[in-house]
């Protein structure tokens, strides 16, 4: 009896480790499942939003911000306008709060534009730690909004502009929108002004691109809309103008064609909010664009610059070891001990010399 009752005692001990290694197992799998699906969550899309002067970039921010506020939507904002005196809407990371504009203009003795684009190089040398702080809120955040300075060349043209775009880029799906002022673009020499201002973005950048046609509420784009895909209704309002502008937006018009097939338009009116649920359908797309045929190139490209770094730095390594002697791997010993001797005297007799200018440089002070 006490055998039998010993047989069950032991076997009911593994059926309860058996069931513990199974609970284990379901709670590992579940962990892994969990872990699983916050690594599945796709990158929120940074938003590049660029324009001239005056084409309501702020205002076009603070409906963009409030639309995602009304909805519940977390967004991370960073303003890398330093000459700004008031943003109408929250900031997560602002250039004013490491760097005053104004001392920058006394202290380099710089005018506004230079003072703004010495700002934004200063700013950019910390990119590393703004895109580490944006990273670790990447997982929370459903949108990266960037506001840029309303110098249209500072941010474009400049070095900064460029690491930063870069630096998004290569982390987020990244989406530059360029803002156009849809009341001044009713002249076609203005309206072909800004689609070679976006032309030449869109090839800089290497990145997709929404034309935003702001002000809507004031006068309709639907006469852009017409512009880029009829080129006869464009030609008939280019009828009016005999000067020698016309024949030269006439023939960029013609080169054009094909540039306005792979753009993104949307209408807005920042006033009204009209046009923004059209505007975020947009940048779904252009996220889609950015997987699908920009990731891959920009992976590629940098991939080539880290080879051509390692390759400069292995070069500059070959230069040192052969400036040193140490090319050709051998050294003779019994001149390496006469070499340490000599190099100890120049070591005293620099020694000297350092204590000789140390006492002229305290006595001179």
């Amino acid at each position: 009896m006490e055998e039998n009752n010993n047989n069950n005692e032991i076997e009911n001990d593994k059926k309860d480790e058996n069931n513990d290694n199974n609970t284990d197992i379901k709670l590992n799998i579940d962990k892994l499942s969990l872990n699983s699906d916050i690594e599945e969550k796709p990158k929120p899309p940074t938003l590049i939003v660029i324009g001239m002067a005056g084409s309501g970039k702020t205002t076009f921010m603070q409906r963009v911000c409030a639309e995602l506020h009304m909805k519940k939507v977390p967004s991370y904002i960073i303003n890398l306008d330093p000459a700004v005196y008031k943003v109408p809407y929250g900031i997560n990371i602002d250039i004013r709060d490491t760097i005053n504009y104004k001392e920058v203009m006394k202290q380099y003795g710089l005018g506004p534009n230079g003072a703004i684009l010495t700002s934004l190089n200063l700013f950019s040398t910390r990119i590393n730690q703004i895109l580490d702080l944006v990273e670790k809120r990447s997982v929370d955040v459903d949108y990266i909004l960037l506001d840029t300075p309303g110098q249209i060349e500072v941010f474009n043209w400049s070095a900064s502009g460029n690491i930063i775009t870069e630096a998004f880029a290569s982390t987020f799906p990244t989406i530059v929108v360029y803002l156009i002022d849809t009341p001044r673009s009713t002249n076609h020499s203005t309206f072909m002004s800004n689609m070679l201002y976006a032309c030449s973005m869109l090839y800089k950048t290497k990145l997709p691109m929404i034309l935003v046609f702001n002000k809507c509420d004031i006068v309709s784009h639907d006469f852009a809309i017409d512009w880029m895909t009829d080129l006869d209704s464009f030609e008939e309002a280019l009828e009016t103008d005999s000067s020698y502008m016309s024949s030269l937006t006439r023939s960029m018009s013609l080169v054009l064609q094909e540039f306005y097939k792979n753009l993104r338009t949307v209408g807005v009116s920042s006033l009204t909010g009209a046009g923004i649920e059209d505007f975020f359908d947009a940048v779904d797309e252009s996220v889609k664009e950015y997987n699908k045929d920009y990731k891959a190139e920009i992976e590629r490209l940098i991939k080539l610059k880290e080879k051509e770094k390692k390759k400069k730095k292995q070069k500059e390594i070959e230069k040192l070891k052969k400036d040193m002697g140490l090319g050709k791997g051998k050294v003779l010993l019994g001149q390496s001990s006469s070499i340490l001797d000599d190099d100890d005297d120049d070591d005293e007799q620099n020694n000297n010399n350092n204590n000789n200018n140390a006492i002229i440089i305290e006595e001179e002070k």
